[in-house]
């Protein structure tokens, strides 16, 4: 479970949104009305104020203070009665529940806790207003804001950082913002969640005494030595330890006051308590996991537990489970019989607590540990409650969470239904948004488990509390059905649209609100929408394409430059729609900006960039742009390095693999061009980029070959393996290569399992299909296109697909429903879609196929000089 999607479903029941767009007014904080000579404006999170025509430096201390739910409005009074009549800038968070949401359990833990930011401006005033606000909130409680340095002991913290919005490349190629160093170069403005002082700047002498006060509490005094971190929340951490006192091993949970909020707003350090007092009534319960000891430390309050030998079931079920095998029919009746023992295991340990008068409220895959020997253990009752008190928790995993009809023990008993199907078909995340679809995956289960029928009758009959819908008309997916099943995804997806908007106009994955133009671009915005439906056959609305060229016309400050993230693709799809002359504009905009500055890869760098240039080249006769292309494949050859040069695991700190973050991406690019410029040391460098891709690969027990990210694999089509052999096939019909079949062939075995976790066309089933397709195996591409109806659920009485996670709907190309078109498109056999790129051009004579007539091209020759054609 990626928990940053959590705190996109507070605002709407089918969609991922932002609370940005959704603050009611009578959810918002006042400052009163404006005073002379001020101004304020809202932007995202925050309402920003300050002196009409006042200016800041760029950069510099700045003051931020942490607030509660109950003392912010009081908190942010006195922040503006002293600001303004001294006349500095600041702006604070617009209403409660942004605070609420900033200060929750899974909020971003560097940002959790900045309520209001005050900008003084040199550091006179950053001195006298740091002092004279800690002593007008003196006594004011708020929770400590960890990338920040706390000023004495109240809400005031400091931090260098930027004022004016300005970015950079980073390391990873990603835009982020940016700050200047000594020598006046933009560098990363970091934003960890751990006070920092950039190297080239003082922190200031009246600081020092505070940073001493941080720096003194060490763990050192502790009677326990940390092994190992388990797990960060922005309620606290989650370690491994053993006590010195006695050698036992324990998990310390820790605990930040006034941090880690739920849906209530209890804080982290109410409900480690509440844990502590409910494990200790149900001590003589048996599979449950055991106090050992409490205690405070630095502020922060600490649960130490028995630690419990086993892992938990999910990463289990991962291990075990057979559908992910296209012929581990064998499997079935033994995952069976375990699967139905540690349900069972877990039910009697639930009507134990029961009957304690205790509500458990937290079931889910994470908090069932299992051992080696099979037995179960619960673990997390931070929201345990009494029955006589237990309504609804505040806190849950989706995929268990019971909807607001269910409270006390139906709230358990709604989890061990989801629990019973999870077990065999892990998709009931999807259950909230449509709870009928339960009766669909338990058709499912039965027809490929042995589980007998009756108790999936009666875990559907409690999850749907009554007699479930018929959704077969709607879910089922057949790609025969064409052009039917097509107009209904494409109804669906005109149905969610919201030209009022200005962010978004197809809601999509939540990196629609992540970056200035994340709801117009190919990936997640409306660009890859329109480009979908357009491609597809369905056709687009013109209004919706007005939308996109109204807001392409003024992107935002930030807006990123790339192919699928940002500018580059919204050009080419402009372009594809006939408009033409905007999408230049935008192209021409993008050329003057540091684009060489990006990383490599297909998604926001240098490979799709290029791709998009020698498009528009091809398209408007332009030599800037051919220039521009041939320009940015030689900086990606430049920076290719050999095979060795990247690691053996993908992602994380390390350099992705794959077709969209990876070589793959880069050796697509490269193939493009050689097919245009015939330079065989174009196919040298293709193979080196593969063989990349190909080192931070593994090999199943099954035989086949996913991409390796150290705690998992990855057989998806933008970070997966699949990705990686849409490419490798596509050389290997310029060049032989019997070392690189091999790989291409384990690679086709990844694509035949029965169960993906989620339908999307980059991380999930659609983007099986597409490689399928592409790769010309259409009944097998035909065949994962029926079992996407696993996935799909009803909008507007048509079929539309859930997005990453399976939380909440998504219309977009990267994860949701746009994308699952635009797969079904592909295995068409008259006229079969493509991504952008993704082949040759139709009318594009390749090296390959003209290698037989056509005079040899040296190396600095280009194909227009052959062919004559552009």
């Amino acid at each position: 479970m990626d928990e940053r999607y959590d705190s996109y479903c507070a605002v709407d029941p089918l969609f991922y949104d932002s609370l940005a767009g959704a603050t009611a007014e009578a959810d918002a904080y006042s400052t009163g009305p404006v005073p002379e000579g001020w101004e304020c404006e809202v932007k995202d999170d925050w309402m920003i104020h300050g002196p009409v025509g006042g200016s800041l430096p760029a950069q510099g201390w700045k003051i931020h203070v942490s607030a509660r739910l109950d003392n912010a409005e009081r908190v942010l009074a006195r922040v503006v009665d002293y600001c303004r009549p001294r006349g500095i800038p600041f702006k604070h968070l617009r209403g409660a529940r942004l605070l609420l949401m900033r200060n929750s359990k899974y909020a971003r833990r560097a940002a959790s806790g900045k309520f209001v930011t005050v900008y003084p401006r040199d550091d006179a005033e950053l001195e006298l207003a740091a002092k004279e606000l800690a002593g007008l909130l003196d006594g004011e409680p708020g929770p400590y804001i960890l990338s920040d340095l706390r000023y004495g002991d109240g809400p005031v913290h400091l931090r260098y950082g930027g004022f004016a919005a300005r970015y950079c490349v980073a390391a990873d190629g990603q835009t982020v913002p940016a700050i200047e160093d000594a020598d006046g170069v933009l560098v990363p403005d970091r934003r960890d969640p751990v006070f920092h002082v950039p190297e080239w700047v003082t922190l200031p002498d009246f600081l020092a005494p505070h940073l001493a006060a941080r720096n003194a509490a060490t763990t050192t005094d502790l009677p326990y030595r940390i092994e190992k971190v388990i797990h960060f929340s922005n309620g606290g951490g989650l370690y491994e330890a053993r006590d010195t006192r006695t050698d036992q091993r324990v998990v310390l949970k820790e605990a930040r006051p006034h941090a880690g909020l739920d849906a209530t707003g209890v804080d982290a350090v109410t409900r480690l308590r509440r844990e502590a007092a409910t494990l200790r009534r149900l001590a003589d319960v048996p599979h449950l996991v055991r106090v050992h000891d409490e205690f405070s430390f630095g502020g922060h309050e600490f649960l130490a537990l028995a630690f419990v030998e086993g892992r938990p079931l999910n990463q289990v079920v991962v291990e075990r489970y057979p559908l992910v095998h296209a012929d581990a029919d064998a499997d079935r009746a033994d995952y069976t019989r375990w699967a139905l023992d540690v349900h069972r295991q877990v039910a009697e340990a639930v009507a134990a607590i029961h009957a304690h008068g205790v509500v458990y409220g937290d079931l889910h895959m994470f908090n069932v540990m299992v051992g080696d020997d099979g037995a179960v253990t619960l673990v997390d009752f931070e929201v345990a409650a009494d029955v006589a008190e237990a309504t609804r928790p505040a806190l849950r995993n989706q995929a268990f969470a019971a909807p607001r009809d269910r409270t006390g023990v139906e709230v358990d008993r709604y989890a061990l239904a989801c629990l019973r199907l999870a077990l065999f078909l892990p998709l009931t995340a999807m259950l909230r948004l449509a709870p009928a679809k339960a009766a669909h995956l338990a058709d499912v289960v039965a027809e490929h488990f042995p589980v007998p029928r009756e108790l999936l009758d009666e875990a559907v009959e409690v999850i749907v509390g009554g007699r479930p819908a018929d959704l077969r008309r709607t879910v089922m997916i057949d790609p025969d059905d064409w052009p039917g099943l097509r107009d209904r995804l494409a109804e669906a997806i005109t149905a969610s649209a919201t030209p009022d908007r200005d962010d978004r106009l197809f809601p999509g994955d939540i990196r629609q609100f992540a970056g200035a133009d994340g709801g117009l671009n190919l990936a997640y915005g409306a660009a890859g929408v329109l480009w979908a439906l357009h491609a597809g056959g369905a056709g687009t609305d013109p209004a919706h394409e007005r939308w996109l060229i109204e807001r392409a016309r003024r992107p935002a400050s930030g807006s990123r430059l790339g192919l699928y993230d940002g500018l580059h693709g919204i050009a080419y799809v402009l372009d594809l729609l006939g408009h033409t002359d905007e999408a230049m504009r935008l192209l021409d905009l993008c050329l003057d900006q540091p684009w060489t500055e990006l990383r490599d890869d297909l998604t926001g760098g240098l490979s799709g960039i290029a791709l998009n240039l020698a498009h528009f080249a091809a398209r408007t006769g332009e030599r800037r742009y051919a220039d521009a292309a041939r320009r940015a494949v030689d900086v990606v050859v430049g920076r290719l390095g050999d095979v060795d040069s990247v690691a053996e695991i993908s992602g994380g700190r390390h350099p992705y693999a794959g077709l969209m973050r990876g070589g793959s991406g880069v050796a697509l690019m490269l193939l493009r061009t050689y097919e245009r410029d015939g330079d065989d040391a174009l196919l040298d460098h293709a193979r080196t980029a593969l063989r990349q891709d190909l080192r931070r690969c593994v090999r199943r027990d099954a035989g086949h070959l996913e991409v390796n990210e150290g705690w998992r694999t990855m057989p998806y089509l933008a970070e997966g393996s699949v990705g990686v052999g849409l490419v490798l096939d596509q050389y290997l019909g310029h060049r032989p290569d019997d070392e690189l079949r091999d790989e291409a062939t384990a690679i086709r075995r990844a694509a035949d399992s029965p169960f993906y976790a989620q339908s999307g066309l980059f991380a999930g089933r659609a983007g099986i299909v597409a490689y399928l397709a592409e790769r010309g195996d259409r009944d097998a591409a035909r065949q994962q296109a029926r079992l996407l109806g696993w996935h799909a659920l009803p909008y507007a009485d048509r079929p539309a697909f859930p997005g990453d996670q399976l939380l909440r709907l998504s219309m977009d190309l990267a994860t949701g429903t746009a994308g699952v078109l635009a797969a079904l498109a592909a295995t068409r056999p008259d006229a079969p879609l493509h991504l952008p790129f993704l082949t040759p051009p139709a009318d594009a004579t390749t090296v390959a196929g003209a290698a037989a007539t056509d005079p040899p091209v040296s190396p600095g020759r280009s194909r227009t000089d052959v062919t004559g054609r552009r």
